[in-house]
């Protein structure tokens, strides 16, 4: 008997949810585990119903699960069903507004709010609680209501939201050319030995993790996208360091990527790896000492702390501030007491 190859189903029908082109390095690897890098929240068992479904494409063919990727082969994951973040609705959640006029308003986000609905996050977010207050905001490049910018869930601090197609406009353009000011504050593995300085390199996402983004330097200068960050140290607190980061451009993770680049990974980062102890010593007391650090602090050490920019109506412009949040504060204070008791 033949062996049975799932008929290509009219795409007519389909949903494009994820696609990718696997790297020109790539080693064959099972679809089922390469996909487990790729797609954020999926496991395994999700990515094999999903090709027993016939639902995984590889070149435009239906491919099983223990289909191996090769150099090149572009990957489609198609449902019958639209991915679930076009499917916006608002919903009642509490915000906390630092600023609001016919314009804008500008919201200091808690850690743990997802901006916008992604995958494995279709309710709770920021957009949803955006949509609920608000009719008819604007749609930016990527059709996502109100965001001039974002921040990634586990980063706390400020955001502005347009509210009118002009304010999106002109917001926009000052995040495009890097007139906005955004300072953050974070906490880095490592004592610091510059009080201050430039990291430059273009960053993009990481060639083997997808939910990783890397900086790509020499031989792949050419990759990425331009990243500039300027830090300055605030206080050294033994193993790590409270720093200020000023962006001059706004890549995904990138104060995550860059401070891990020059050996500072955020404390307690869990995607870079900042969720394990990278310095100190090999005591017990030191141990559980950190470990009480992670329980204070759950998520990276970062908060966006200033933004400032021109009022698209007024010409005004406007600078907001927001303390750090108590977990941070909480383990900034943690490390301080420590670092007082080993002088």
């Amino acid at each position: 008997m033949d062996d049975y190859t799932p008929q290509l189903p009219n795409e007519d029908n389909l949903y494009e949810h994820h696609a990718f082109t696997v790297d020109k390095g790539q080693a064959p690897l099972r679809i089922d585990k390469y996909l487990m890098n790729f797609v954020e929240n999926a496991t395994r068992n999700k990515i094999q119903a999903a090709a027993k479904d016939g639902c995984i494409y590889v070149n435009d063919v239906p491919v099983k699960s223990n289909y191996k990727v090769k150099p090149d082969d572009k990957i489609r994951v198609l449902f019958s069903h639209p991915p679930f973040e076009n499917l916006l609705v608002g919903e009642d959640i509490v915000i906390d507004v630092v600023y609001e006029d016919d314009d804008l308003l500008v919201v200091n986000k808690p850690a743990g709010m997802v901006v916008h609905p992604g995958h494995g996050n279709y309710s709770g977010t920021l957009i949803n609680a955006l949509i609920y207050r608000f009719d008819n905001l604007p749609n930016n490049s990527s059709e996502r209501p109100g965001l001039v910018h974002r921040i990634d869930k586990d980063t706390s601090g400020l955001l502005v939201v347009a509210k009118t197609e002009q304010a999106m406009a002109k917001l926009s353009l000052q995040f495009a050319e890097k007139t906005s000011e955004r300072e953050y504050v974070a906490i880095v593995w490592g004592n610091m030995t510059e009080d201050e300085g430039t990291i430059e390199g273009n960053i993009g996402r990481h060639p083997k993790n997808r939910l990783q983004n890397t900086v790509f330097l020499d031989d792949d200068a050419d990759k990425g996208k331009p990243a500039v960050t300027h830090y300055k140290v605030i206080e050294r607190l033994g193993y790590v360091t409270l720093v200020s980061c000023k962006l001059e451009t706004g890549r995904t993770h990138q104060i995550r990527v860059h401070m891990k680049h020059i050996g500072h990974t955020l404390f307690n980062d869990e995607r870079y790896g900042g969720d394990k102890i990278l310095k100190g010593t090999t005591f017990s007391k030191y141990k559980q000492f950190a470990d009480n650090c992670f329980k204070v602090l759950p998520r990276q050490a970062l908060h966006a702390k200033t933004l400032g920019f021109v009022h698209p109506t007024s010409g005004e412009f406007l600078k907001f501030e927001t303390p750090i949040p108590e977990d941070m504060q909480q383990c900034v204070e943690k490390w301080r007491g420590y670092a007082k008791h080993q002088e």
